[in-house]
């Protein structure tokens, strides 16, 4: 019984939230297949996973919005959701491109803790700063989903055939390990994610 009255309690907006989740998930598995059969198809059918995500994400927000169904639910699967299609998924097309170092994984797991960080900074911070309006007027660092850009970046590689070996910028021993100057993009991105000086607008 407790499992249909959490059935019950889904909103219109979940499932588009969801089929964001689902995307993620999708990601992954195409770029673990990737890893295993070096079949681009596989690697381009990950990146497309980004992007479509994207669209369910937006979704989400003005569906709820549109219908007035807005919720601590609903936002905590926002999240959840964004950080498998935003954070792990491009972390781990990254190292299926080729960010298999050392540093490369360190920076990897470094931009998803920073995915992590930032989502759960905007859940506990969203009540204050919207003052009582329906949405927040401001992200507070960049917001996850614009790691679609690093996989568009991973995509057109992938296009041009510069995957493995062949990365662009190439790789350089550091130390123990080896660091893909590619996978620097990881950190930036992340930096700015949890950066608390950076704001910008929200449509």
């Amino acid at each position: 019984m407790k499992h249909f009255s959490m059935i019950r309690e889904f909103q219109l907006a979940d499932f588009f939230t969801l089929a964001n989740a689902a995307c993620g998930a999708l990601m992954v598995f195409f770029a673990a297949a990737f890893i295993g059969t070096h079949a681009l198809q596989h690697f381009l059918l990950a990146a497309l996973m980004a992007p479509a995500a994207l669209v369910f994400d937006v979704l989400d927000g003005r569906i709820a919005r549109w219908r007035h169904q807005q919720s601590a639910l609903g936002r905590e699967l926002d999240s959840l959701a964004d950080i498998i299609s935003f954070g792990i998924g491009p972390a781990t097309l990254g190292f299926a491109a080729g960010l298999q170092g050392g540093w490369d994984v360190l920076i990897l797991i470094y931009f998803v803790c920073c995915g992590v960080s930032r989502l759960a900074r905007y859940n506990v911070t969203a009540e204050s700063l919207s003052a009582g309006a329906a949405k927040v007027p401001y992200f507070e660092g960049t917001p996850i989903p614009t790691s679609v850009l690093l996989v568009v970046v991973l995509a057109v590689a992938a296009w041009q055939q510069r995957l493995g070996a062949d990365l662009w910028f190439g790789a350089i021993d550091l130390g123990p390990w080896t660091l893909h100057p590619l996978s620097l993009l990881f950190a930036l991105s992340g930096t700015l994610m949890i950066s608390k000086t950076l704001r910008i607008p929200k449509l």
